[in-house]
């Protein structure tokens, strides 16, 4: 019953990031056998999240395909569409040296990464989703089910209010491949992974599998799920604003100069 807010989260922190207001999202959901609680469940939860976002669950599609999907198994899939006006349009290009980069807090792994962390956690330790982990507070299970935060309502306030320059949503490819992303020529970001906390899942993950830190930054967020670049002259009240909001964030690095011609993000 989290899955359709993780569906819902995808799509709708991939149109806030350009300053879009989500409007609606459409479903897809494929199944070998149509089982009502199931089912009731799953777009329960896309329900949920379309909540979260304040968008409009338009419609949807469900499919039976028998002899197509194994007993238990289904694709969920769906998009979403937002409006911005065109003058609004986040693109990252007034971006600039001395520009902070403040980190809003993720809540776990979000939606990504989970093909090595399959391998690492069920193949290779052969651990067990039910297995109560002490340092992750909850069995595993319930830490990697764990929704995708939906950070829109918090961004489009802070719009209303703030000058933000770019922000990048934290998936696939982590901090090192997504920030770039929203740089224009002739900068480069500067991460210090002191200033802020990564959940205890991360650590957890590296050492089962013994990955090398360089590749955690590169497939996970590493307990950042959205990136915001603002001016020295704001990123205070921004940061007040977060926090008073409810919400976990950091100034977690700011933007230099980059001669090279490609855009790059230093962690260290």
């Amino acid at each position: 019953n989290t899955i359709g807010i993780d569906a819902v989260a995808m799509c709708v922190n991939d149109l806030v990031v350009q300053g879009a207001e989500p409007l609606f999202f459409l479903d897809y959901l494929a199944v070998g056998k149509l089982e009502t609680t199931r089912v009731t469940e799953i777009i329960g939860g896309v329900v949920e999240g379309c909540k979260m976002a304040g968008c409009a669950l338009l419609g949807g599609e469900t499919a039976e395909m028998p002899g197509f999907y194994a007993p238990g198994e289904y694709d969920l899939a769906g998009f979403a569409v937002g409006i911005v006006e065109k003058n609004k349009i986040i693109t990252g290009h007034s971006i600039k040296p001395g520009d902070r980069l403040i980190g809003l807090a993720s809540n776990g792994l979000h939606s990504n990464g989970f093909s090595l962390v399959r391998k690492i956690l069920f193949e290779h330790a052969g651990l067990k989703p039910d297995l109560f982990l002490p340092r992750l507070g909850c069995s595993l299970g319930e830490e990697l089910l764990r929704p995708t935060l939906i950070y829109v309502p918090l961004i489009l306030s802070l719009l209303r209010e703030f000058e933000i320059k770019g922000i990048a949503h934290i998936t696939g490819g982590g901090l090192e491949l997504n920030l770039p992303r929203v740089f224009p020529p002739g900068v480069k970001g500067v991460l210090k992974k002191t200033n802020w906390e990564i959940p205890p899942v991360f650590p957890f993950i590296q050492e089962m599998g013994r990955v090398e830190e360089e590749e955690m930054y590169r497939t996970f967020n590493m307990g950042i799920g959205m990136v915001l670049a603002v001016s020295p002259q704001v990123s205070g009240q921004v940061m007040n604003r977060i926090i008073n909001s409810g919400w976990k964030a950091w100034e977690i690095g700011f933007i230099d100069e980059n001669r090279g011609r490609q855009a790059f993000v230093e962690i260290s």
